[in-house]
C-alpha cells in the first residue's frame, strides 16, 4: 500500500482509493496546516502498511492500537497524540461524507486528556519583550523586522516569513496598513504604528517588491530559519531558555490585554475565531495575581 506522502499536487493518475481519500481531505487546507495533516496521515498510512490494514477499512479497535503505538513506540505525549487523532477524526469524517467508508471508526475513539497549566504559559513580560525587540533591532534591520512582526503585531511565524514588501504599501482611512492572508486563508488588514512601519521600511531598504524577511544568503526566511534566529536573539537578550516564535505572538496578545485592550479588541488583534481562545490568555495572565492563596494566607495570618 502506498502512503500519501507523494500527494503534493493532490489528484493525479494511478492513485489508490485511500490516496484519493487523503487528497480529498488535504485539499480543504493550505500551507503549514496541510503539511502538518499530511505528516499525520503519513504516520497512519505507514503503520497500516506494516500491519496489513487498509486505512479505509480500519476499525475503532485498529485506531485504539494506533494510539498506543503513538504513545508507546513513537513516544508522543498526550498533546501530540490528541492532535494526531484529531487529524484522523477529520480525515474519516470527510471520507464518510464522500461515501468512501460506511462508518466513521473515530466516533468512540478514546482521546487522551490534555492538561494545561495556564500560569506556566504566560510568555514574556513587557520588560522581556521590550528587551528582545531592542536586541533584535540593534543586531540588524532583518532581525528587527522579524521580531517586530511577531512581537508587536502578533503575527504567526509563517505569516511573518511570508510578508511581501508590497503588502504594507497600502493606506486605508489615513492608516498605513499591512495586508495578509492568515491561518485558514482568512484575509486581514492590520494598521502599522510608526515604530512598526519604521522597522519594516528599514528592513526593505531600497527594495520595492519581493519577500521582506531574507536570510543572509538572500533567500526568503522560512519557519525553521526563523525559529533558529529567535532562539539566538533570545539568548543574546538574556531571556530564559525555551523562547520560540510563538512565544512572541503569545506575549503580544498578553501585552494587548495588560495594556487595557477590551477582550473583543484583543480578539480582533489576535485574529482568533473564538473569543474563548483569547479569554484563555486573559485568564492565564492574572491567575497568580488573583489566586486564593493570597487571601487564605492573609486571613489565617491574622489569627496566627
Amino acid at each position: 500500500m502506498t502512503n500519501p506522502s507523494a500527494i503534493t499536487h493532490l489528484f493525479k493518475a494511478s492513485m489508490t482509493e485511500e490516496e484519493i481519500a487523503a487528497a480529498a481531505f488535504l485539499a480543504r487546507y493550505t500551507g503549514d496546516t496541510r503539511t502538518m495533516y499530511l505528516a499525520d496521515l503519513r504516520i497512519l498510512f505507514d503503520w497500516c502498511a506494516v500491519n496489513g490494514i487498509n486505512p479505509l477499512q480500519a476499525s475503532r479497535v485498529h485506531l485504539e492500537f494506533f494510539a498506543r503505538y503513538l504513545e508507546e513506540e513513537r513516544g508522543n505525549g498526550a498533546a501530540a497524540v490528541h492532535r494526531r487523532l484529531s487529524t484522523l477524526k477529520g480525515f474519516y469524517r470527510i471520507a464518510l461524507a464522500d461515501d468512501r467508508i460506511t462508518k466513521d471508526p473515530t466516533v468512540f475513539l478514546r482521546m487522551p486528556k490534555v492538561q494545561y497549566d495556564e500560569a506556566r504559559t504566560l510568555g514574556l513580560s513587557r520588560i522581556e519583550l521590550g528587551r528582545l525587540v531592542a536586541t533584535a533591532r540593534a543586531s540588524s534591520p532583518t532581525n528587527g523586522a522579524l521580531v517586530t512582526l511577531m512581537g508587536l503585531l502578533g503575527l504567526r511565524v509563517s505569516e511573518a516569513c511570508n510578508v511581501q514588501i508590497e503588502d504594507f504599501a497600502h493606506e486605508v482611512r489615513g492608516h498605513q496598513v499591512l495586508r495578509l492572508v492568515g491561518k485558514g486563508g482568512k484575509p486581514a488588514t492590520i494598521p502599522l504604528p510608526v515604530p512598526v512601519l519604521r522597522a519594516l521600511r528599514e528592513c526593505a531598504g531600497d527594495r520595492t517588491s519581493g519577500p521582506l524577511i531574507l536570510r543572509k544568503n538572500g533567500t526568503p526566511m522560512d519557519r525553521r530559519a526563523a525559529y533558529t534566529r529567535i532562539k539566538s536573539l533570545a539568548k543574546a537578550a538574556g531571556l530564559p531558555a525555551g523562547v520560540h516564535p510563538h512565544t512572541l505572538r503569545h506575549a503580544s496578545i498578553t501585552a494587548a490585554l495588560d495594556a487595557g485592550a477590551p477582550l473583543r479588541d484583543a480578539q480582533i488583534f489576535a485574529r482568533h475565531s473564538d473569543p474563548r481562545i483569547t479569554t484563555r490568555y486573559d485568564r492565564g495572565r492574572q491567575n497568580l495575581d488573583r489566586h486564593a492563596a493570597h487571601l487564605v494566607s492573609a486571613f489565617i495570618s491574622g489569627a496566627a
